[in-house]
């Protein structure tokens, strides 16, 4: 329990300076009221018992306490939802920072599950931080200084408040107990159908072809309604605890007027230190006895936001646990790494436990890497350029060993093109360029693009999503061998660059990667295409070296 909570506050210190600054001016709006209190009970009593009134003084009095009031309750959440911003930004940056340099899988989930938790759930820290935050603190002094002020004017209003108020806290606790494992329970359901839905999705094509819509459909549709049965849960939670607190406060509220009322009829002649209680005193206390009870409902009421930020930071230091292998290199743009793009590997074993033969790759060489699926192809190429971490051996590029210190380097003479296009929601030509110098155009004739890029419905400037909405899986490849050799890099990796293409577009693809070669560059294909195979120079057979 005491990690958990220090893990917590480490991500929560980010904001922590500005949420202390925060906390104070809304315990100082707070205390503004009572002199507001003070003023109206002056001027009723006075009035109520014929003595001098001011009105015009008490007006302006008061005016002036409520100007200050809503300055520092507007200032106080200023700063809250500034402290706020800064520690999901700052809990959502690691989370991206961490992705963007693993090369394995985090046990944490997989996408859907991630995105879930740096997008909504991370935005959940924000009523937590801004109003739970600030509530606690005026429940801190206000009560206490409420309880105070009632104890001096009168024993027994004191002896109601003091009643009355600790049965708030202690409901809160217990309503607390089950919120924080409701909350616990949907957070766990968002990021398992996130998942869910991810998963679907990427296979899309293959649920069409086998027919099993109507049942990923209702596999879809059951969790689904197991995440609306949770998310009723922890709102039947907060709904109680609002109405039980509420209960209590109007109860407390209610005894008070009732001893003040017969107090000042006269039928009571006890709860006061020895003489009558005063219209005024009265007045005051009718005017504080809801404000001793309003911090402790505004906590009530932000009390689901605390369980929900409590199990998001748990799951924030679950995913936080787990780092993974990071990426070798920082992602940062460098000059290319000098010397030849030979390529050598030694004793190369993945984490996996897959072990690769001793290749070496000359410059301007064609290489055809082919073997079964699962045969380690694609891991090849990801560990030639450096977005793997062997578990042991050596890989040596440009007469140097591969390592953290010129990854970056190396990888900036590389070019790309992985099996499964990807896109960025952004324009065509942003996809394309990644924000690096070349000629475009070149690129796009090369990879026999042009057409393509013209004929959608603003040129390079049509936006695409993820998946290149707008562009077939041909076009998609096309464009990812466009941006492959934008640059003119001297190394191109090439992962089935041909797969499930029809034959006229795969030619195309095909040509484009031999002109490359053509100019110099070395190339390396991982592939099941016979025709491709037979036009590069040597073919390293992964199953026959296994």
């Amino acid at each position: 329990m005491k990690s958990a909570r220090t893990s917590s506050q480490a991500w929560l210190a980010p904001g922590k300076k500005t949420g202390k600054r925060a906390a104070l001016l809304s315990v100082l709006a707070g205390l503004l009221w009572i002199g507001q209190a003070g003023i109206v009970a002056r001027a009723l009593g006075a009035l109520l018992q014929g003595g001098p009134v001011q009105p015009i003084l008490a007006g302006l009095l008061f005016a002036l306490l409520g100007a200050a009031r809503a300055i520092l309750n507007y200032w106080s959440e200023t700063l809250a939802q500034t402290a706020a911003d800064a520690v999901i930004r700052q809990a959502r940056d690691a989370i991206v920072r961490a992705e963007t340099g693993r090369t394995d899988d985090n046990p944490f989930g997989g996408a859907g599950a991630i995105a879930a938790l740096a997008g909504e759930k991370l935005e959940l820290l924000g009523p937590f931080l801004t109003r739970f935050g600030l509530a606690r603190a005026r429940v801190v002094v206000l009560p206490v200084t409420i309880l105070a002020l009632a104890f001096w004017l009168s024993w027994a209003a004191g002896v109601i408040l003091l009643l009355a108020g600790p049965l708030i806290p202690v409901f809160m606790a217990l309503i607390g107990l089950a919120a924080k494992e409701a909350s616990a329970r949907q957070m766990a359901e968002i990021g398992t159908l996130n998942d869910f839905l991810v998963e679907r999705l990427s296979a899309l094509v293959d649920i069409r072809l086998l027919g099993a819509g109507d049942r990923v459909m209702a596999g879809f549709a059951a969790q689904a309604g197991d995440l609306r049965a949770r998310t009723m849960a922890v709102l039947r939670v907060a709904f109680l605890s609002s109405t039980v607190l509420e209960l209590f406060a109007a109860i407390g509220v209610a005894m008070v007027a009732v001893f003040v009322g017969f107090s000042l009829l006269g039928a009571l002649s006890f709860g006061t230190w020895g003489a009558p209680l005063s219209p005024e005193a009265g007045i005051f206390l009718l005017l504080l006895a809801p404000e001793f009870f309003q911090p402790l409902r505004d906590l009530a009421a932000a009390w689901h936001d605390k369980a929900a930020a409590d199990a998001v930071l748990e799951e924030v230091a679950i995913h936080a646990a787990d780092p993974g292998l990071s990426l070798p290199g920082q992602g940062a743009r460098v000059p290319p790494l000098p010397g030849p793009s030979a390529v050598t590997l030694r004793g190369c074993r993945l984490p996996s436990g897959k072990t690769l033969p001793d290749i070496t790759i000359q410059p301007g060489e064609r290489v055809a890497v082919v073997g079964a699926s699962g045969a380690g192809k694609t891991s090849l190429l990801r560990l030639v350029a450096g977005l793997t971490v062997l578990d042991q051996g050596e890989v040596h590029v440009a007469g140097q060993p591969l390592s953290d210190a010129n990854a970056d380097a190396w990888r900036a003479r590389l070019g790309w093109m992985p099996q499964a296009p990807h896109f960025l929601t952004g324009s065509l030509r942003a996809n394309l360029t990644l924000g690096r110098q070349g000629d475009l155009a070149h690129a796009l004739g090369v990879a026999a693009a042009t057409d393509v890029a013209q004929t959608l419905p603003r040129g390079l400037n049509t936006r695409l999503g993820e998946t290149g909405g707008g562009l077939s899986g041909g076009e998609a490849r096309r464009m990812t061998l466009a941006r492959a050799i934008l640059s003119s890099p001297d190394l191109i990796l090439a992962d089935e660059p041909t797969a499930d293409l029809d034959p006229a577009t795969a030619k195309l693809v095909t040509a484009g990667l031999l002109s490359e070669a053509a100019r110099g560059a070395t190339l390396i294909v991982a592939t099941h295409d016979p025709e491709l195979v037979a036009q590069l120079d040597r073919v390293i057979d992964l199953a026959a070296a296994g």
